[in-house]
Formats: C-alpha cells, sequence, structure tokens
C-alpha cells in the first residue's frame, strides 16, 4: 500500500459522513477489501442504516481485530456503535515500531471505503495497550476527526501534531505488570490534562486487561457526554 505524505505524518484524510454514496452494508463483521494484505474488520451492528457513530479500536502488541472486536464485546452491538478493527502492519503498530507510514494509510484507507457504505454520525478512536498508545497519539493529531479518545492500559503517548482537542477517557488497572500505572496511565492522565485536554481517569483493582465494565463506562462517557 502506497505510504503518503499526510500518513507519514499521522494525519488522516477520509471523513465518513452520514450520506455515504454507495449502498449501505449490512448488518454483521465484514472483512475490508483493501489490498496489499491489510487486515481491517468493520463491525455493523443491527437495525437500518441510520447514522452511528463509528469507533476505530487498535489491538494490543501481537493481537488482531478479532481480538479487538472480543474485547469491547456485545456492549458495543447492543450501544449500536460501529466499529473498525485493524491489524498492525507488524507485531504492533507503525509509530511504536519506529516510524508513522503503512498503518495509517491502512486506518485511512478503511475511512474511505466506510464513507462509501456506511452512514455516520462521529467518530471516536481506542485501544487496549499498545493500541491504547496507538489512539493516544493519532487521535491529537486528528482531533478534527476524532471526537474522543478511548485508551485501555496505555504505555505512552507521541502524537506527530495536535489538530483540535479531542476528549480523552484513559483507564489503567493498579496491578498492571505489563504497563505499570504510576509511570503510564496517571503519568499521561495528567500530562494530557496539564497541556488543557479534557480528560477522564478511571483506575481500577486489576491487571493489564479490558474489562466489560470499562467498556460500558467508556462507552457511556463517549456517548453521553453530559
Amino acid at each position: 500500500m502506497t505510504v503518503r505524505g499526510h500518513a507519514s505524518s499521522g494525519r488522516l484524510d477520509s471523513r465518513p459522513t452520514a450520506t455515504p454514496t454507495g449502498a449501505a452494508l449490512p448488518t454483521g463483521v465484514h472483512d475490508l477489501d483493501l489490498g496489499g494484505g491489510a487486515e481491517v474488520l468493520l463491525a455493523v451492528p443491527p437495525g437500518e442504516p441510520v447514522p452511528r457513530p463509528l469507533l476505530v479500536f487498535f489491538h494490543g502488541a501481537g493481537g488482531n481485530p478479532a481480538q479487538s472486536l472480543a474485547a469491547l464485546g456485545r456492549t458495543v452491538t447492543d450501544r449500536g456503535v460501529l466499529v473498525l478493527a485493524p491489524q498492525s502492519g507488524a507485531a504492533t503498530w507503525d509509530l511504536l515500531a519506529g516510524r508513522l507510514g503503512r498503518d495509517v494509510a491502512v486506518l485511512d484507507a478503511a475511512l474511505a471505503q466506510v464513507t462509501e457504505r456506511v452512514p455516520v454520525s462521529g467518530c471516536g478512536i481506542g485501544g487496549f495497550s499498545d493500541g491504547a498508545s496507538y489512539a493516544l497519539s493519532l487521535g491529537p493529531a486528528n482531533g478534527d476527526l476524532f471526537d474522543g479518545v478511548l485508551a485501555f492500559s496505555p504505555g505512552f503517548a507521541s502524537p506527530p501534531a495536535t489538530v483540535g482537542r479531542p476528549r480523552l477517557w484513559i483507564t489503567h488497572g493498579t496491578g498492571d505488570r505489563v504497563l505499570p500505572v504510576d509511570r503510564c496511565g496517571r503519568r499521561l492522565a495528567a500530562a494530557f490534562g496539564d497541556a488543557g485536554y479534557d480528560v477522564s481517569y478511571d483506575e481500577f483493582d486489576g491487571g493489564h486487561v479490558v474489562r466489560p465494565e470499562g467498556v460500558v463506562a467508556a462507552l457511556d462517557w463517549w456517548l453521553d457526554p453530559t
């Protein structure tokens, strides 16, 4: 897949809208055909093809799109949320592997297909572990697209740019032995807050996991910002 200038800078060009240009995709999990070995799953919840919120969700290191959908569970389906779950080109995401490019280009191409086939009312971005770090990096760089970032047990954040001010929701387990809470979740929440972002921080008694109740809390925060 060709990596264009914006991809190498972390910027996304595609903008899903409420009025797709083609026939809407039916309910179910769709494997988007992007070519070049790219794998991206799009989960469409049941119901009429009306505009729905879209959540881009990145897996952790060594994971895959199916694991992303499993981590989110039926909660997203019950809330009528579309989920776009990409596969990293390497064992983890391009930024963590050294340089932005390929994975950003894949996401942009996937969003372009969403624009053609699915009505979207708004976009959020999230992930688990390395995927959460990636979301906390791409989200602030594309705040003109994503209105919220849902980060489950992130390790770090390195936004290549700052465009707009998406709201941030960060959750981390106090018993996390993979990415310790004091130098990861707590530090990130404080740093983004000091930078002027609207941050909600949720700390729980547990390890390096995505909890079903955490997914519920994150969706409540994102979908009902009151």
